[in-house]
């Protein structure tokens, strides 16, 4: 697998308001450990649309994984100014990555005009990856079910790999036993 997409719930659908909230850096965490198993693989480009919370905190790991790694990040909002009613702190983050990106373009050109510009960017993210990882919850699926359907419905082998609240919890886990204290 050459080129993954990474999608998954936005911030508030997980209830968090701030980028400093403690289940981002796990969150991150997992996203990390999985995309190096894949970069070690062959991985070598990760998509994203660059919607707030998973995709965004994706594009960071793979920011922080370029130090080490050769692995490419493209970002692909279904339109411009997607970040127009994003709070002021979220939507500096998403002008600096897309501007650090390896690739950036929107989907369709303007502002947004109506729903249909969501459903074809899933579909053009599957079309465009050899698989997906998803930050996702089968029991509820909030607004990440919108790509989980298409891609379910993808010609072919198109692997979908989840990462799950018990995989969460097995990195609160790992982090906790990686402190010192832990073990005193």
């Amino acid at each position: 697998m050459k080129i993954l997409t990474v999608t998954g719930y936005k911030s508030t659908e997980l209830g968090i308001f701030k980028e400093d909230d403690s289940k981002v850096r796990i969150i991150k965490k997992a996203i990390e450990k999985r995309l190096i198993g894949f970069i070690e693989e062959g991985l070598e480009w990760v998509l994203v649309s660059g919607q707030m919370g998973v995709e965004l905190w994706t594009a960071e790991v793979v920011l922080d994984l370029k130090e080490t790694y050769d692995i490419n990040l493209g970002i692909f909002p279904p339109f411009e100014n997607q970040d127009n009613r994003w709070p002021e702190p979220l939507k500096y983050k998403y002008e600096e990555l897309t501007m650090i990106a390896d690739f950036y373009q929107p989907i369709y050109n303007g502002d947004y005009k109506a729903p249909y510009q969501f459903k074809a960017k899933n579909m053009w993210l599957v079309d465009k990856s050899d698989g997906c990882l998803l930050l996702m919850d089968d029991e509820f699926p909030g607004s990440t079910k919108y790509f989980y359907d298409i891609a379910k419905q993808a010609d072919g082998n198109y692997p979908i790999f989840l990462i799950t609240p018990m995989d969460l919890e097995d990195i609160v886990e790992e982090i906790r036993m990686a402190d010192p204290d832990y073990w005193s």
